[in-house]
């Protein structure tokens, strides 16, 4: 081992990588870009077995969750990143949580549950609220505020996820027409 590498692992640093564990890709991919302009190196996972998989080869500092996912709950996969490296943080995120399934979270070792939908700044917030120092890197630009319509856009196509592309259910969930959602889905994203 360099001296390098020793110093570094003995230097508390801000966390600088994270890995993003969702089905919903829209969401993720969405999550993914802005911890990049953040200055994060970010890995991505669609379920428990694929981020166990990408986890082993690539560990990172902190790690968001979702809770429900086809397969395993995000749940199950607290104990696997931290038999793979214990000091890894990890956040529970989900749109059907409870103070319950937020206790239950933080006893398996996640450190903190946030409710969707979460932006990388509240995702930031409550690593920090759960104890966590969260560095920032400093970019040259301003990150970018999304818009209403992008908002809307990454909703409506995460409950379109979470119904697996039923556009009735979804519908039905988001409480607007059948037809007007598919003008919707047809238009561009913003």
């Amino acid at each position: 081992m360099t001296a390098t590498a020793e110093t570094i692992q003995t230097t508390a640093a801000p966390p600088q990588s994270i890995m993003l564990v969702d089905d919903s890709f829209v969401l993720r991919d969405r999550l993914a870009m802005a911890f990049e302009e953040r200055g994060f190196r970010v890995t991505v996972a669609g379920n428990c077995d694929e981020a166990v998989m990408v986890f082993r080869q690539n560990p990172t500092d902190l790690a968001v969750v979702d809770l429900r996912m086809p397969g395993k709950p995000g749940m199950a996969l607290i104990p696997e990143l931290k038999k793979i490296r214990p000091d890894t943080k990890i956040l529970i995120l989900s749109g059907f949580g409870s103070i319950s399934t937020a206790i239950d979270a933080v006893r398996l070792g996640a450190t903190n549950f946030l409710p969707k939908p979460a932006d990388a700044d509240d995702i930031l917030n409550a690593f920090a609220r759960g104890g966590t120092e969260v560095g920032i890197p400093q970019a040259e630009e301003e990150i970018p505020v999304p818009t209403l319509a992008q908002a809307e856009w990454e909703h409506i196509h995460r409950v379109l996820s979470d119904c697996g592309g039923n556009i009735s259910e979804a519908a039905r969930r988001l409480g607007i027409h059948r037809r007007s959602l598919q003008r919707k889905l047809r238009k561009r994203a913003p």
